[in-house]
């Protein structure tokens, strides 16, 4: 554990070191401001009260493209620098150099994920009586989990490439896929539209989490996305060490 957290906080502070980040982070913030000022505005004048919804649902979506900008650089910058090789032969085993990477690109995101509840609190005050704390509880419980399942996917797609932006896309089209495989099954029925539906990640996460539910199947199904792709990240490392 003490390799993982190592690697953990020395990935946590080279994000605070990174202008990228700070760009990732600021143009998130502005677009989510700028959503959640219009839905203020709004509800004042057509007089409708508005709910935590309306801060977490663009987030998802902002999460969803900001996390390919992030976690692109976990590993695939090591090769790039040649630095891979050092970590190697390294008294560190391969599982706590994915799973430190992984854990440092998480922190980050839950820094960048918890600052955005400052507009919660803003609306709890604009309104009256507030808004629903079990569906805010609800839903940032699902953003953390969907956070966690998405930076272990991209660190395991960084580990598969040395150039950042063949990542960047490579993520960026695994999310989509992974975020839109589920549609099909509006047309389809049996046991492949059922497969399709449960390997879907806004299936899990707007059927439950966004609505104020907490589903274990659910947590299950993130926590085991997470294992996985940390896994099949552990295993690419381990081919690059038998080259």
């Amino acid at each position: 554990m003490r390799n993982i957290w190592t690697i953990a906080k020395r990935e946590y502070k080279t994000f605070f070191a990174s202008p990228a980040a700070y760009v990732v982070a600021g143009i998130l913030y502005l677009i989510l401001g700028v959503i959640f000022y219009i839905n203020v505005a709004a509800a004042m004048t057509q007089q409708y009260v508005p709910d935590v919804q309306v801060v977490i649902s663009p987030l998802v979506t902002l999460l969803i493209f900001a996390t390919p900008a992030i976690t692109m650089r976990l590993l695939a910058e090591e090769q790039r620098l040649g630095t891979m090789e050092l970590l190697l032969t390294a008294p560190v085993r391969d599982w706590e150099l994915v799973v430190g990477k992984w854990l440092g690109g998480f922190l980050f995101l839950l820094t960048v994920i918890a600052v955005t509840l400052l507009y919660p609190v803003v609306l709890n005050q604009l309104i009256d009586p507030g808004i629903d704390q079990g569906l805010m509880v609800s839903g940032y419980l699902g953003l953390i989990l969907l956070t966690g399942s998405l930076v272990a996917i991209g660190v395991a797609i960084s580990s598969l490439f040395s150039n950042q932006i063949a990542v960047f896309f490579a993520t960026m089209g695994a999310f989509l896929l992974l975020w839109i495989i589920g549609m099909p099954t509006q047309l389809m029925g049996g046991t492949s539209g059922e497969v399709l539906r449960y390997l879907d990640l806004s299936e899990h996460f707007y059927s439950t989490f966004y609505i104020g539910m907490i589903d274990l199947r659910d947590l299950v199904y993130y926590l085991s996305l997470t294992a996985l792709a940390l896994f099949f990240g552990t295993v690419s490392v381990e081919m690059r060490r038998w080259r």
